[in-house]
């Protein structure tokens, strides 16, 4: 898989304190906090099949892949040119053996992903990022690329949700994040095929409402809906707290990824 993108179009940052280098386009849609946040709140075990939806460059992907040896991690990506980014960030990082990028829309058919090596039932982790700004109520971005990472019509996440159920096994999950004030939309996109909801918060600062959620859900669990206490991002000066710092920077877990 080549890529598109010349040298002098890219940055290469680290992440994860280091542990983890990504190429990434100078424009468009960059690597945040919300790919790092998702990794941390993903379950997964050594041996396990996992799948990162919307993967972009791989961040989340390969930052799971980092956290848990032995992890098998396909990444699905709609735009060529960040999937060969993403297989090249995989090798760059050292994980190729248990890495490997698709091109290939997450609302395709069933036959595509199949023709890609994802079968139904065949993955135990899924997690995602999917555009959640409506573009008839919110301003869209300039930039295609980043357009197409931030903005989907509202049946998009229904789409993606739908996909991830097809292709995990009874007993798996799903972990996403989302915009804070669309839980309601989430919890209906997920009734019916998921349960044993949970539901963490992310705060900008202590006392300001949560910008994010993210959720982790069991597919063909009928356990209630559980609302975790959230993670503040700064304290009171401005400066990361030591919990987002341990998650940012130091690769720990949110207690979504607790088995």
């Amino acid at each position: 898989m080549e890529s598109e993108f010349a040298s002098s179009d890219l940055t290469e940052d680290a992440v994860l304190g280091g542990r983890l280098r990504l190429a990434q386009p100078k424009r468009g849609h960059r690597v945040g906090h919300d790919a790092i946040l998702l990794a941390a709140a993903t379950p997964a075990r050594g041996g396990e099949r996992i799948v990162d939806l919307g993967a972009g460059v791989g961040a989340a992907g390969l930052a799971l892949a980092t956290r848990v040896a032995g992890t098998i991690v396909t990444l699905v990506e709609v735009d060529a040119g960040l999937a060969a980014l993403g297989a090249a960030n995989a090798q760059r990082n050292g994980l190729a053996g248990r890495v490997q990028a698709v091109t290939l829309d997450v609302a395709a058919p069933a036959r595509a992903f199949t023709a890609a090596g994802l079968t139904a039932d065949s993955v135990m982790r899924a997690m995602m990022n999917p555009p959640f700004n409506d573009p008839v109520r919110q301003r869209a971005s300039p930039d295609a690329r980043r357009r197409l990472a931030h903005a989907a019509p509202r049946e998009g996440l229904r789409r993606w949700v739908k996909t991830a159920a097809r292709l995990l096994r009874p007993g798996g999950t799903l972990t996403l994040i989302w915009r804070a004030d669309g839980l309601a939309e989430v919890l209906r996109t997920l009734e019916g095929v998921f349960g044993a909801v949970r539901v963490l918060p992310v705060h900008p600062k202590p006392g300001a409402a949560a910008i994010r959620i993210l959720a982790c859900a069991t597919k063909a669990s009928r356990a209630p809906l559980a609302v975790l206490p959230g993670l503040t991002l700064a304290d009171g000066t401005g400066r990361p707290t030591v919990e987002a710092e341990a998650v940012l920077r130091e690769g720990a877990v949110l207690p979504l990824a607790e088995l």
